[in-house]
């Protein structure tokens, strides 16, 4: 009798609540459409509650079925949208980037946009993605001042465009005929895309191979010039950003660049690029204040007031991170030949010592043992070994060093402690790039991985030539394809100079190779 009654009970049927929780998991999983719609309608019709994860499901499904079946999704998913509003359920950001998508799908960017704008009002805030449908609608219509807006909204919010909202706005510009945001969205595409896709690349190329391209002007008189070499200088080199520099048809060629960095089209030499002049002493500066707030101010200090009277160093060398390398073995301990052999190097290339920053316990350590002391009391007479105090950082030492005197740091530290986050900016590895030398010690010998001769970004020359390197699958970066866009006149005075001057030409980057 009590088992007949178990089979009863265990032939109960379902809760409507509990069927739509067991439908809402299949349907979330599937993605489909009609069966959303019909779950949807279900629910409603029962009156059942539902909360914010079932509606932003729906609404997600709907945006993600916009291909197949737009007019359905795009109905259904406002009239889900609406039940939304009217149930007083607070959308959040997933929300209204599924109602903008399909706001954007019929066309509509500015209700697309104002959805983004109202996100505020309920106390959330819109990401990257969520300003995207508007913004591509925007330039899909060729509305290029109301696509402006949006990226200014998108930078009041903190937000960093990324290459896909960048290259919309250079085609914008491009179809429009602003040649000044060209050149700006051109800049921004160097700052925030090392390399370009293809479909970028075409945006590119046909802004140049246009008729508006072909016709844009130099503003800038020949007596200006010497002032492009110096904003070069001053930005670190790569670029200059005082505008078009050039005037007449524009070569566009696919390239690639030689092991030197020279340009095998145009024959110009890409710059291994630096931060600027500026963002070198925010640099130092932003070092020099955590640095003080986290170690005894006294000590860093004596440190700076050290460093401003020995400014002479063209590298700097990070002591333990060399002294320990591959030491992790039963009778290993501080290698300092191994640190000798690097500060040699260094001074057999340049002539000038380098600076050697250790911790000041190490360097007593060190010198206890005789077979030592020689070589670090010459090092020390010579003002090349700076001993950081007990309980420092040597880290903030020799970073600081390296930045304020704008040399190069010999570390295989690669500075991904959470107190290199705390420096922020895109600045930071492009410095690394520019300024850290690697180090290996194959069979004993010694090997100085120095920075690349040239940089893999986007570059404007002082001539106003640019080279835009394209995403490469390539591990060579011999192979990897590169946009040379030069002027006529500067491609025939190159072929010129090439056919009249061979042999200079072969012998110069001889030279290069040697060095």
């Amino acid at each position: 009798m009590k088992n007949q009654r178990k089979k009863i009970g265990n032939n109960k049927s379902p809760t409507p609540e509990s069927k739509f929780r067991s439908d809402f998991s299949i349907c979330s999983k599937e993605k489909d459409l009609a069966g959303a719609i019909s779950l949807f309608d279900s629910a409603v019709s029962q009156n059942l509650k539902l909360n914010l994860h079932h509606l932003n499901c729906f609404l997600y499904i709907c945006s993600n079925s916009i291909e197949d079946n737009k007019d359905v999704a795009i109905d259904k998913g406002f009239s889900i949208f609406n039940h939304m509003i009217s149930s007083k359920i607070n959308p959040n950001e997933a929300t209204i980037t599924a109602v903008s998508r399909l706001a954007a799908a019929k066309d509509d960017a500015d209700l697309s946009f104002e959805l983004v704008k109202s996100l505020l009002k309920y106390n959330d805030k819109p990401r990257l993605r969520t300003y995207d449908p508007a913004l591509f609608c925007y330039v899909k219509k060729s509305d290029a001042e109301k696509a402006y807006l949006v990226e200014k909204d998108i930078l009041s919010m903190g937000l960093c465009l990324e290459e896909p909202e960048i290259a919309a706005l250079l085609k914008v510009s491009a179809e429009t005929g602003n040649e000044e945001k060209v050149y700006e969205y051109l800049h921004k595409l160097r700052i925030g895309v090392k390399c370009v896709n293809e479909s970028t690349a075409e945006i590119i190329t046909n802004w140049f191979k246009g008729e508006t391209g072909a016709k844009v002007a130099s503003r800038l008189k020949d007596c200006d010039m010497g002032r492009v070499k110096d904003m070069v200088l001053k930005n670190g080199g790569g670029w200059h950003g005082l505008g078009w520099i050039t005037k007449g048809k524009w070569v566009l060629q696919r390239t690639t660049i030689d092991s030197n960095g020279v340009c095998c089209a145009c024959k110009d030499q890409l710059a291994c690029v630096d931060i600027g002049r500026e963002e070198t002493e925010k640099f130092a500066q932003s070092l020099m204040a955590l640095a003080i707030e986290r170690e005894t101010r006294s000590n860093f200090t004596q440190f700076q007031n050290w460093l401003d009277e020995h400014n002479d160093f063209e590298a700097i060398v990070d002591g333990a991170n060399i002294g320990l390398y591959q030491q992790n073995f039963a009778e290993g301990g501080f290698s300092v030949s191994q640190v000798e052999i690097v500060v040699k190097e260094l001074y057999n290339r340049s002539k000038k010592w380098p600076l050697v920053i250790l911790h000041d316990k190490r360097i007593r350590a060190l010198l206890a043992n005789p077979s030592n002391r020689e070589l670090l009391e010459e090092w020390i007479e010579r003002g090349v070994l700076y001993g950081t105090p007990v309980g420092s950082n040597d880290d903030w030492y020799w970073l600081y060093a390296s930045v304020k005197l704008k040399c190069m740091l010999v570390t295989n530290d690669e500075m991904r402690d959470h107190i290199f986050e705390l420096l922020g900016g895109n600045f930071f590895p492009r410095w690394k790039e520019r300024h850290q030398v690697h180090y290996t010690f194959p069979k004993g010998k010694l090997q100085l991985q120095m920075p690349p001769p040239y940089s893999i970004l986007i570059q404007e020359s002082e001539r106003g030539t640019w080279h835009v390197p394209l995403v490469s699958d390539h591990n060579d970066e011999s192979l990897r394809t590169w946009l040379c866009i030069s002027h006529s006149d500067l491609c025939k005075t190159c072929s010129e100079e090439t056919s009249s001057s061979h042999v200079g030409i072969t012998g110069k980057r001889k030279e290069r190779s040697s060095s």
